[in-house]
């Protein structure tokens, strides 16, 4: 990705539920109501590469606010807005429609078009408050905005600048206009009659400037909107994508929704546009996150495994060097996000890159190796190589901080996160009575994750003709993994615990994460049964999904963010690791619940929702500022179908596993097109039991049964 001298586009974008209405087009987003006023002291505005550019954006007619009709988003970029003019007193009808057309791109474009339906001419004043608070991204998520640098106004014949500083710290909102307005401090007035039956135009260019360097907008006034390229692209990556065919309307809503929705969130890299990568999830982080984009890649590799190369090939260019306790950067880690906002330089010391994630860097080779087992070429593989190696030495020389053969988190900075995992809120990790565990923090799912890079590692070797050095991995997994099921075994409690803390005492709440530890295969088989009955459990299981954190524990609040609430990857994992160790029965009953939350949310799985029982509240209620779509939700629904056709192919030992384990509402199942080394895969699978594979690569061998312990490395 080199210098990342500048942002990355995206393919496509997405509507939020519940009256926001939001644009995507890479790092670009505009949050509105439906009216299209962009409300002051709300999550709204137009944020470019992390930054809002615009957070006033309000439109009066005649001294007041317009009525809105309705609103539609014509594609992800872009939407109208219709409105009318209030009618006058005594009347029951308007005469004026009031029509904006908004467009998102690297800025905006907003066409403003006013029709007089009356038989008279019309005076019509036009208003539009504009203002600028070049806030954070999450301070705007959060609702804690306060702004600190020096903002000033300036106004010349068609436009409106408002300039911000703080330090070296400079952004700037330029604001041109199709027709010369008046100014009244941030409110922009024109006044005009509008002839009978006749209309007025209004086109508004937003411009963000970074640093007294203009961006190029995608939509320029006085030019024509060209759909193509993002349409194209969209109906490229569709026609590349599997087909799915079922009769179950539930799960076919799903899968189209998240294989649209993994187009909305892939990033290209203006340096390597041959390479595509996958941003975390929209409004809020429209970036490249290290284990967000990893497990997104990985869920999504049976049908997007470029996806998972353009991350690996990325991540690596941007693989730690150097020591930076600000950066939290060190040799051969793998980043956790990169940003470009005011908040994130002042925290990463004028940087853009922060590396303050445990396990996205063992998480990068578990995908190199699961990258390689699914048959990418040689010539893709052997240059990550190293870059793995460089992440195992991590590992060893600066994730294990002790030297007990755990890998832990400590942030080096009083800049960087508290908790490193992906629960990384501050308040995510705690014991059974409620008090947060103190770091260094050894978490459980973490040791799962090295557990299956080291025998990734060990495969990859073993495929270049390396035993020896196959042979020394597989011997390190093996040790973790015995030292584990030991050290993180709650005797007292009967179940494992979320981590050790610094004093080494097991942390002994009752998490989700222990889904993770299934997934990755680190648990013994009588660990693993009685994980499986915990999950399954009204503490754990919501009839919905997975609790991130079981409801008899104190702390649990099932409507905060990662103490109670259901995050659909985390019971994704959970589902394919239930199907790992054969829990068949237990892994279909998520999936229902899964899919039928999906129903809730128009086929679209949110980031996460609130983790209240099914029972006592027969619908999911939303977590209020939860990404929608967010990749690795949108992903979900492509492991759980992975899941439940037992899937597997190694193209090492040229084997496709494939065993179904359909529920019972789900009879027949048709997918074409599964990428399996240069080939494409079709699996048909009707009355439950009778498969059908066609079109495998000619040396693979189709066996119906389950790969043996359903590895993921």
């Amino acid at each position: 990705m080199g210098a990342m001298t500048g942002p990355w586009t995206a393919h496509a974008g997405a509507t939020l539920l519940g009256g926001t209405i939001t644009l995507v087009e890479g790092s670009s987003f505009c949050l509105s109501s439906p009216s299209g006023d962009v409300l002051p002291g709300l999550p709204h505005g137009l944020i470019y590469r992390d930054t809002r550019f615009v957070s006033d954006l309000r439109l009066r007619i005649n001294g007041r606010w317009p009525e809105s009709l309705g609103a539609l988003t014509l594609d992800p970029f872009s939407a109208s807005f219709v409105l009318r003019d209030p009618p006058q007193p005594g009347l029951a009808d308007s005469q004026l429609l009031i029509t904006r057309h908004r467009y998102v791109g690297h800025g905006m474009r907003e066409d403003i078009d006013v029709r007089n339906f009356a038989e008279a001419p019309r005076l019509c004043g036009i208003e539009l408050n504009i203002d600028a608070d070049f806030a954070d991204v999450f301070a705007v998520k959060e609702g804690r905005v306060s702004t600190e640098g020096e903002i000033d106004y300036s106004y010349s014949e068609r436009e409106l600048a408002i300039y911000y500083q703080r330090g070296r710290f400079r952004r700037a909102t330029r604001v041109s206009f199709s027709h010369r307005p008046t100014f009244d401090d941030r409110v922009v007035c024109w006044e005009t009659f509008i002839p009978p039956r006749g209309s007025w135009q209004l086109c508004i260019e937003v411009t963000p400037v970074f640093d007294d360097k203009p961006v190029v907008s995608r939509y320029r006034c006085g030019q024509p909107i060209d759909r193509d390229t993002p349409g194209e692209q969209l109906a490229a990556w569709r026609r590349t994508t599997p087909r799915v065919e079922t009769e179950h309307e539930p799960l076919q809503t799903v899968l189209r929704r998240s294989i649209d929705d993994l187009a909305a969130l892939r990033l290209v890299d203006p340096n390597h546009p041959e390479r595509t990568v996958v941003a975390a999830g929209a409004p809020w982080f429209m970036t490249l996150f290290g284990r967000d984009s990893i497990i997104t890649s990985w869920m999504a590799m049976p049908i997007d495994r470029d996806l998972a190369v353009g991350t690996l090939q990325t991540l690596a260019e941007l693989q730690g060097r150097d020591v930076d306790p600000l950066t939290e950067e060190q040799p051969g880690r793998i980043l956790h996000e990169v940003r470009f906002s005011e908040g994130a330089q002042l925290a990463l010391g004028g940087g853009n890159v922060y590396y303050g994630s445990v396990d996205a860097t063992p998480l990068f080779s578990m995908l190199l190796g699961e990258l390689a087992r699914r048959g990418a070429p040689r010539e893709v593989i052997d240059p990550l190589i190293s870059a793995a190696d460089r992440a195992m030495a991590w590992i060893d020389q600066y994730g294990d901080l002790d030297g007990d053969g755990y890998v832990e988190y400590l942030k080096m900075s009083e800049r960087g996160l508290r908790n490193q995992g992906w629960k990384d809120s501050w308040d995510s990790t705690r014991f059974a009575d409620g008090r947060l565990a103190q770091p260094p923090i050894a978490l459980c799912e973490v040791q799962g994750y090295v557990y299956s890079a080291l025998r990734a590692r060990a495969r990859l070797a073993a495929g270049a003709g390396d035993a020896a050095t196959a042979g020394m991995y597989h011997g390190r997994a093996e040790d973790l993994k015995r030292r584990f099921n030991d050290d993180f075994w709650v005797d007292e409690r009967g179940w494992l615990a979320m981590g050790l803390d610094a004093e080494k005492r097991q942390i002994d709440a009752l998490v989700s994460n222990a889904g993770h530890c299934l997934w990755t295969g680190i648990l013994d088989d009588a660990h693993a049964e009685v994980v499986a009955g915990h999950l399954l459990s009204d503490d754990l299981f919501t009839g919905w999904g997975i609790r991130t954190l079981a409801a008899s524990m104190a702390g649990y609040n099932p409507i905060s963010y990662h103490n109670g609430s259901v995050w659909p990857h985390d019971t994704a994992i959970t589902v394919a690791g239930l199907m790992r160790y054969g829990y068949v029965d237990e892994a279909l009953r998520v999936v229902e619940g899964l899919l039928a939350a999906g129903g809730f949310f128009a086929g679209r799985l949110p980031e996460l929702f609130a983790g209240l029982s099914r029972e006592e509240q027969p619908f999911t209620v939303s977590y209020p500022t939860s990404c929608s779509p967010q990749a690795w939700a949108a992903a979900a629904p492509l492991l759980v179908l992975r899941a439940i056709l037992r899937l597997e192919p190694d193209a090492g030992e040229g084997v496709l596993h494939i065993a179904p384990a359909l529920p019972a509402w789900l009879r027949n199942l048709r997918i074409d097109g599964i990428r399996v080394r240069d080939g494409l895969v079709s699996v048909e699978v009707s009355d439950h039991d009778q498969v059908t594979v066609t079109a495998t690569p000619a040396d693979f061998v189709v066996v119906h049964e389950p790969r043996p312990g359903n590895t993921p490395d």
